[in-house]
């Protein structure tokens, strides 16, 4: 029997029951199904020429059965969203593969009604006339971080990249060896600054660098003194870097212009918490620095951006650039901005906001989610051998590299899954759940997981253990 020969065309299966049932139920075009379907012959018949089925097994009812069994999955994958929430129970606060900051309920809010209706992105209600994209969250920004002026881009790679360009844009910027970072995507300060077509005066070693090593490169040809803050490594040893105040002391004495980029920055001191030593904005407009730039989806626990603040006569030739259009951001990443912002200016930033809520929380809450899970979890299974430990959890995201906070983990074993096969069952959840897997053990860390979300992550596991009865 030719196998081939036994597919049917595509005019006879829209003509099958099974065509005609998932017309009346499914919420897509007879065209796109017809497409979808003729999609599948074709993947039957590759199959069978590829010697992928079993020729003596198929009849034209098994290849029927095999082209509509696969549509379903194409189907099933269609209504399924590439961009899907998860449950991150790693630990790691800011996951960059995972999306970074989770947004706080009063930024998702102020998201949904901005979606939801036409809004004054770029409209002045007092004047009726046009106004700027630019005035929506300036003025949070000057009262939060003390600067002159701030203005927002699309993230802050982006920020880098106008400031050099507006700025130093055919002159020469001197920045210290040691700072010239490559951060995650293969993005190198260098290469960054060969783009905008400023010349790189790279100054000092890798591991030492003096405020001498700055002012001898000085020249005619400087347009930017540039400092790069090493929020995603660290050197340690035998080491020295020319902090911001001594190298605003430089620019001040040459008539030159600084500017730093702080990539993951942030608004709260985590230093008066006991975690890290990162540097506040605040902290850094003070010192004198004429531009800044940071994150918003890192450590200010917003959604991505590039923020810059500074000296207003800076902001506003950044703004002026032809770039800033090309840069700027959206009116979904203003408003969860806002929203971000008015929580820190309410003084409400612990609570509101889920990531310096899970960074500062105290490994006693984290205990008490994790004895939550694996009680319920001995009540309703005996499949699941369960142990709490001591362990770390990261900040993450490419913000304090070397620092870990205590926490607790959750050690889990399955009796007939191994530790692959349950992290795999785990992430094919209806909310996938993602996990730590280590030896034989998946592990669970629930700063990171919130109570709704940890009643999903049980349920889940208990779903697990029935079907294996």
């Amino acid at each position: 029997m030719n196998v081939l020969s036994q597919i049917p065309a595509v005019h006879q299966l829209k003509k099958h029951d099974r065509f005609l049932e998932l017309i009346t139920v499914l919420d897509v075009s007879e065209q796109v199904l017809t497409d979808w379907l003729s999609e599948q012959i074709d993947v039957v018949r590759n199959r069978v020429i590829n010697n992928e089925l079993n020729h003596e097994a198929l009849n034209r009812e098994k290849l029927i059965v095999l082209i509509f069994d696969q549509l379903n999955e194409k189907i099933h994958s269609f209504y399924r969203n590439n961009l899907q929430g998860v449950i991150n129970a790693t630990g790691v606060v800011l996951h960059t593969n995972l999306g970074r900051a989770r947004l706080s309920k009063q930024a998702i809010e102020h998201i949904h009604k901005t979606a939801s209706s036409y809004s004054t992105l770029e409209y002045n209600i007092q004047t009726g006339t046009r106004g700027s994209r630019h005035d929506i969250v300036e003025e949070y920004f000057k009262q939060l971080t003390h600067a002159e002026s701030a203005m927002v881009v699309n993230n802050n790679a982006a920020a880098v990249y106008l400031v050099l360009k507006a700025i130093a844009s055919g002159g020469e910027v001197i920045v210290s060896r040691g700072e010239l970072v490559e951060i995650g995507g293969s993005f190198r300060i260098s290469e960054i600054m060969e783009e905008s077509q400023a010349t790189l005066i790279d100054v000092g070693t890798t591991n030492k660098t003096h405020v001498s090593d700055y002012e001898k490169a000085i020249t005619e040809q400087t347009a930017l003194l540039m400092k790069v803050h090493k929020s995603n490594f660290k050197v340690i040893g035998f080491t020295e870097e020319v902090d911001t105040d001594d190298l605003v002391h430089v620019s001040r004495q040459h008539d030159i212009p600084i500017y730093e980029d702080l990539g993951s920055g942030t608004l709260f001191d985590f230093q008066k918490e006991n975690v890290g030593a990162e540097p506040t904005v605040q902290a850094k407009v003070k010192s004198g620095i004429d531009l800044l730039s940071f994150s918003g989806d890192k450590l200010l626990g917003g959604p991505q951006a590039g923020i810059i603040v500074g000296k207003k006569m800076f902001i506003d030739k950044l703004k002026r650039h032809q770039l800033a259009r090309v840069l700027r951001v959206d009116k979904f990443t203003l408003a969860g901005l806002e929203a971000t912002l008015k929580s820190y200016i309410r003084g409400q930033e612990r609570n509101d906001i889920p990531t310096i809520h899970d960074i500062i929380a105290s490994s006693q809450s984290v205990w008490e989610k994790a004895t939550k899970f694996v009680e319920k979890l001995n009540r309703a299974s005996t499949s699941f051998i369960c142990d709490i430990k001591p362990g770390k959890s990261k900040v993450g995201g490419g913000t304090m590299p070397d620092e870990e906070i205590d926490t607790y983990i959750v050690d889990v074993k399955h009796d007939f899954y191994n530790s692959e096969e349950l992290s795999v069952k785990l992430r094919c959840f209806k909310n996938p759940i993602i996990v730590r897997v280590k030896s034989e053990a998946v592990l669970l860390d629930f700063r990171t997981v919130n109570d709704e979300e940890l009643e999903q992550v049980i349920k889940a596991f208990l779903q697990i253990d029935m079907e294996n009865l």
